[in-house]
């Protein structure tokens, strides 16, 4: 029956153990959620809506917003604490079709693109750092159509960091979850450092939370006006920066005791990650006024800018050095999630059947971790990773407001069904989460129609592959 929960075959050495603990899984989610967007979306964020007041005000809507499908997803994963906890949603909320549909598009585009563009900005940062020491190109190559894809030192890099985070993640998962919280920690204390340190500054004055943005050069920024439209760009720059929230619901399979410490994890990272974001936006306020921020340029960010005031030149190595940080510890754990996507599907046999199979001593899934890393090395010297992720926005909330509104799906069609958690404020937190979502989608197909148009054309190509796999796994051939 469409939406049941459905029956997974099991291949030999498939098993994963629960190896995260409520350290490791808080860790999880926050260093993923913790990447460059707070030190980067106060200059976009100020141009649409104007005000310091109202740029909090997004930061405190967006990250609630979160919190919500936190809530949310706390309740169904605590039901379904597998691997690749999503798309087994998906799954028996809409069954195997809309599954692999949602798996189709976050391996193919969606977090394998994100985690290019992570690489990418290491390697970019890290050559900040060295002065430009990185710029190097050994060879370039032409493609039909006058676009030229150059190989050089940042490329060897960004290919260097996804293979060695991939290798970590090869390790026990307890490995990765002690990881993943040392960097996490050191992530935490450097937006602590930057945003207390910012309060050092002998000429940082409170009235500049009173002022508003006035000719500011706004560059490369396309704003949409003020009001509820300016409102819903800068969210959207917002919840750009709170993506990864639902990082651990990947690793739900490997989380010890799920129907505690996933609500911790998912809950305490948000709490976590919205304290720190608040704080440190409103340093920079304290620092910078909105006009000054508005004119950061593109090369450069809102926090080293303010980090300038207090630090001086030294500012520009430190900030290369928490963007690097940032960057690798976010891919870390992405790489560490994602790989359990291609598993669960390989599971179910809607997938290449070896991306099941799991290392007998370490038990994670070695080969989908392997393929994951070459795809994502593949679109980071495409050069398109951006544009991916660009078009992968629709993809993205789209299956996000999916996945929200399964709660109502599993509270009727399984109601006797056990429920370690219960959504706080049910029905009207995730039906909050769902409306303002399908606001998103229309937000971003009005203003992006295209962009949007190739990402439910990328989510439709999914379709012939998934009549593959299901008549080959129908017939009971391996793939």
């Amino acid at each position: 029956m469409v939406g049941s929960p459905v029956q997974m075959s099991t291949p030999a050495g498939s098993h994963l153990v629960r190896g995260l603990g409520p350290v490791a899984a808080i860790s999880v989610n926050v260093g993923n959620i913790i990447g460059t967007g707070v030190f980067l979306k106060a200059r976009v964020m100020t141009c649409n809506v104007g005000t310091p007041g109202r740029v909090i005000l997004v930061w405190i809507a967006a990250g609630l917003l979160a919190l919500a499908g936190a809530l949310t997803y706390a309740e169904l994963t605590t039901m379904r604490p597998e691997a690749g906890a999503e798309y087994v949603i998906m799954r028996d909320a809409y069954g195997r079709r809309w599954g692999f549909l949602y798996g189709w598009t976050q391996f193919l585009i969606s977090r394998t693109a994100s985690a290019a563009a992570l690489a990418v900005g290491f390697a970019i940062f890290l050559n900040d750092l060295l002065g430009g020491a990185l710029s190097g190109i050994y060879f370039t190559v032409d493609i039909p159509g006058g676009y030229q894809l150059p190989f050089g030192q940042l490329q060897t890099v960004a290919l260097i960091t996804i293979a060695l985070t991939t290798v970590i993640n090869c390790a026990a998962v307890k490995v990765s979850g002690h990881v993943a919280s040392f960097i996490t920690t050191l992530k935490v204390l450097l937006v602590l450092g930057v945003g207390l340190g910012a309060f050092l500054y002998q000429n940082g004055d409170w009235s500049h939370l009173a002022l508003s943005n006035v000719g500011g050069a706004c560059e490369g920024v396309s704003v949409v006006g003020g009001g509820f439209s300016g409102f819903a760009a800068a969210m959207l720059g917002a919840l750009w920066a709170y993506d990864g929230w639902n990082n651990v619901s990947y690793m739900a399979g490997e989380v010890k005791h799920p129907d505690r410490n996933l609500p911790l994890a998912l809950i305490s990272s948000m709490i976590i990650v919205m304290v720190l974001y608040v704080l440190a936006n409103v340093s920079y306020y304290y620092v910078l006024t909105p006009s000054e921020i508005a004119s950061v340029s593109q090369a450069s960010s809102v926090a080293a800018e303010a980090t300038k005031r207090v630090l001086g030149p030294l500012a520009v190595s430190l900030i290369a050095g928490v963007m690097m940080l940032s960057s690798f510890g976010s891919l870390q754990t992405s790489i560490l999630g994602t790989a359990r996507v291609p598993y669960a599907m390989a599971r179910d046999r809607l997938f290449f059947t070896s991306l099941a199979r799991v290392s007998p001593k370490t038990h994670v899934p070695i080969i989908s971790l392997i393929v994951q890393a070459i795809w994502a090395s593949i679109l980071a010297l495409s050069g398109s990773y951006d544009q991916l992720t660009d078009y992968a926005i629709f993809a993205f909330w789209l299956f996000y407001g999916m996945i929200t509104a399964a709660v109502f799906v599993f509270r009727r069609r399984f109601e006797d069904a056990p429920r370690p958690y219960r959504v706080w404020g049910y029905p009207w937190v995730p039906a909050l989460f769902v409306l303002v979502t399908i606001y998103l989608i229309v937000f971003t197909i009005k203003n992006a129609p295209i962009q949007s148009l190739i990402g439910l054309i990328i989510i439709a190509l999914g379709l012939p592959a998934y009549w593959y796999f299901a008549r080959a796994s129908k017939a009971g051939n391996a793939v």
